[in-house]
This record gives C-alpha cells, sequence and structure tokens, in this order.
C-alpha cells in the first residue's frame, strides 16, 4: 500500500534530530548507566497537590468527554494569566486548550497556512518544528540566527526570506540556545510580520524561565495581537509535561475555527487534566519560581565552572532550562563530540546539529538532574573538551 508524502516525508528525508538520544536510551535499556542531558524532563515530578486535584476530580466524575475549546475555567485562568503577564485584554474567547504545546504548533500551522505555503522558522530551532511544518501541508524555509550575534534572528534578514510567505515561527525563551529575544530584536520581527502581512506563531512555552532580561511577548507589540498565534504550556512552567495541556491565544476569529479543527482531530483534553492545570495556575508565581529555581541555580553553578577553562564557550543562558555550549574550539562537530561524550563517559547530550546548521559545533546541556550529578557531568564533559582540543591540535580561547 502507498503512504502518503506528508507522512513519509516528515523528516525531509534526513535525520528528525533523535539519533543520539534514542542512542542513549537504547544503552540504557541494554543495562549501561547513562547521564541524560538530553531532553527537557524536569528532574521532579509534578507536584502532589497538582496529582491530588487531578485524582479528586477524575473520582467526582471528570472524566468524560470535556467542552473542546477547553472548560470555561480552565479558558478563563488561562486568559487572566496571560492578561496580566502581558497587559493585552484577552477573554476566553482567546484561548484554545490544546493537547501539550506541540498539538497548539500543528493547530496554529493550520490555521495560518494553506498546504503549499511557505512557512518560516529560526535556525536553531526545536527539533520537531521542521516536521511540524511539513506535516500542517506547509513548505518549510529556515532563517539561520549568528552565533555571532548570540543567536538573536537579523529582522534583516527575515524580510529577505517574507515575500510570498505566511507565517513566522519564533520561540524565546528558545530552545535549545537559552537565548531571551531583546526587546528590538522582536520589534524588527513585529515590522516584519507587519510589512509583509505574516502570521507569528510566538512559542513562549518557558516564559517562567528567564534569567537575565525580560520576556516580551510579541503579541503585546502595536498591531501584533490581530496577527499573532501564542502557544502556551503547562509543561515547563508547572513540571506538567506527561499530562499534555497547552493552549493557543490569538484572535477570536482564528480560535473559533481552531476549534473547528480540534473538533475534527483531538477532540479535546481531558477534563480532570483540565482542574488539575486551572488548579496549578492559581497556585501564583512563587510556584512557579520554585519550579524553576533547580535551572537558575545549575545556571550559576554551570558559569562558575565554565569560567575556569578556555575551551568551552557559553552561549548567553538567558532562559530555559538548557545550556548550549561552543566545542568548536576541540575542531569536532556538535555530533561526533556528543557520540564520543557518550560513547566514552556515558554522558548523553544533545549535538547542536539537532536542531539546525546554525548551532553546528555546539551541543545543547539540559539542566535536568541534580545538582552533584550535573556538576560532575559538566566536569567531565569539559576535560573531554580539552582532550580533544589537545589531540586536535587546534585549542583556542573561548569567550565565557
Amino acid at each position: 500500500m502507498h503512504l502518503s508524502q506528508r507522512i513519509t516525508e516528515l523528516t525531509g528525508g534526513g535525520s528528525d534530530g533523535w539519533d543520539l538520544f534514542l542512542k542513549a536510551r537504547r544503552m540504557i535499556a541494554e543495562g549501561t548507566p547513562v547521564t541524560e542531558l538530553t531532553i527537557g524532563e524536569h528532574d521532579i515530578r509534578t507536584a502532589a497537590p497538582i496529582l491530588q486535584e487531578m485524582h479528586d476530580t477524575a473520582l467526582a466524575g471528570h472524566t468524560g468527554y470535556a467542552a473542546v475549546p477547553g472548560t470555561q475555567d480552565l479558558r478563563d485562568t488561562v486568559a487572566r494569566r496571560i492578561a496580566a503577564r502581558t497587559g493585552v485584554p484577552t477573554t476566553a474567547e482567546n484561548v484554545l486548550i490544546t493537547p501539550g504545546g506541540q498539538a497548539a504548533l500543528f493547530a496554529a500551522h493550520v490555521a495560518a497556512c494553506d498546504p503549499g505555503d511557505t512557512a518560516l522558522y529560526i535556525d536553531p530551532y526545536y527539533a520537531t518544528y521542521p516536521g511540524t511544518l511539513r506535516g500542517a501541508g506547509t513548505v518549510p524555509q529556515v532563517i539561520q540566527a549568528r552565533a555571532e550575534d548570540a543567536f538573536q534572528p537579523r529582522a534583516a534578514e527575515i524580510a529577505a526570506h517574507a515575500p510570498g510567505a505566511a507565517s513566522l515561527l519564533i520561540n524565546t525563551p528558545n530552545n535549545p540556545t537559552g537565548v531571551v529575544y531583546s526587546d528590538a530584536t522582536l520589534r524588527g520581527i513585529a515590522e516584519v510580520c507587519l510589512t509583509h502581512d505574516l502570521w507569528l506563531i510566538s512559542d513562549e512555552v518557558y516564559d517562567t524561565q528567564v534569567w537575565e532580561g525580560t520576556h516580551l511577548s510579541p503579541r503585546a507589540l502595536p498591531g501584533m495581537a490581530a496577527r499573532t498565534l501564542v502557544v502556551g504550556s503547562m509543561s515547563k512552567s508547572h513540571a506538567m509535561t506527561g499530562s499534555r495541556c497547552g493552549w493557543i491565544i490569538g484572535p477570536e476569529e482564528a480560535i473559533s475555527h481552531l476549534i473547528t479543527l480540534a473538533t475534527h482531530t483531538t477532540y479535546g483534553v481531558p477534563g480532570f487534566i483540565q482542574d488539575a492545570s486551572r488548579f496549578a495556575l492559581t497556585q501564583g508565581e512563587a510556584f512557579e519560581a520554585e519550579i524553576a529555581a533547580p535551572f537558575l541555580r545549575r545556571r550559576a553553578l554551570a558559569q562558575r565552572m565554565l569560567s575556569q577553562q578556555n575551551t568551552v564557550g557559553l552561549v548567553p543562558a538567558q532562559g530555559a532550562m538548557y545550556l548550549m555550549l561552543d566545542i568548536r574550539a576541540t575542531g569536532m562537530s556538535g555530533e561526533a563530540f556528543a557520540n564520543g561524550l557518550l560513547d566514552s563517559h556515558h554522558i548523553a547530550v544533545m549535538p547542536g546539529e539537532s536542531f539546525g546548521q546554525a548551532a553546528a559545533g555546539h551541543v545543547r546541556v539540559a539542566m535536568t538532574v541534580a545538582d552533584d550529578v550535573f556538576a560532575a557531568a559538566l566536569q567531565t564533559l569539559m576535560t573531554y573538551a580539552a582532550e580533544r582540543a589537545q589531540h586536535n591540535g587546534v585549542v583556542r580561547d573561548i569567550q565565557t
């Protein structure tokens, strides 16, 4: 039987970026201990009070079909949260609850683009982005940010790719780089979207993990509320990765059509998950800061350790739960370095090339293990990098 090109070509005929992660998981399954610094999975689990709320509401009977747009209580709670955090008037009619941020990304592109439309996105990117765009029927077109710009995308380069495109996908705080887009960067992006009539799809799932600077939702910029679809999620802010509860924020007309799409695809999110998410969101900023605290602490630890050597560089770690490390002084690609580190020391990090070519010669490190384990793994990584640089004869100073 023939399978559709849409499904067989999701990865564009190449790797989907998960090879190293899958290799590490195979090693673990075979009995080899591996320190995993790969995916954005908290080393704590969902807090007990949230799980208790989930349990209580399920036992109370909220296990049938929930309202497809989301429960009224959760939509109202998300709307109040967004309005308070961004200053943009937002009601439940601007909110669709989705099965996690990944489903929201797909749905947003279905709303913004017709089949065959060009959908722009920034490299480095989260590994699922290109496949999500292809799955939505678009033609993905990548725009490279540059290491020398600390991976802040240039508005002029976006503008050069904008004619004829339908949408632009951005992510700040950024996965994989940890960079928070500046006010100037976002205003430049907004100007391009307004000039070229682009939908802006803004992935803001890390908005509670900002270590330097300020998160600015581009929906708050002049003229942008009518052309911006914001993707949010409970996964990172409340350590609810497995609960699969996210949302899209957008203009009422777009949300009304996205509800129709959800009716014909996901058919909503379980009611007891939504009740637990509503409860979690009412715990306030102090609770969210508690969830984020381990990553802020490990970032400071990494900054101290990295400042004591000159082989491994650190991309400004302004937000999110990752470090992007520059290992070009070793003379190795990110892929070769990550595979070598895994094979020789059983430490798994993600090659920069998993997230596009702009991050070649880098590796992404998830700060998702206990502090002592993290410090030991980072020390081993630095030692391995210094050894490889000496072996290859390409030692050079890297600014940390």
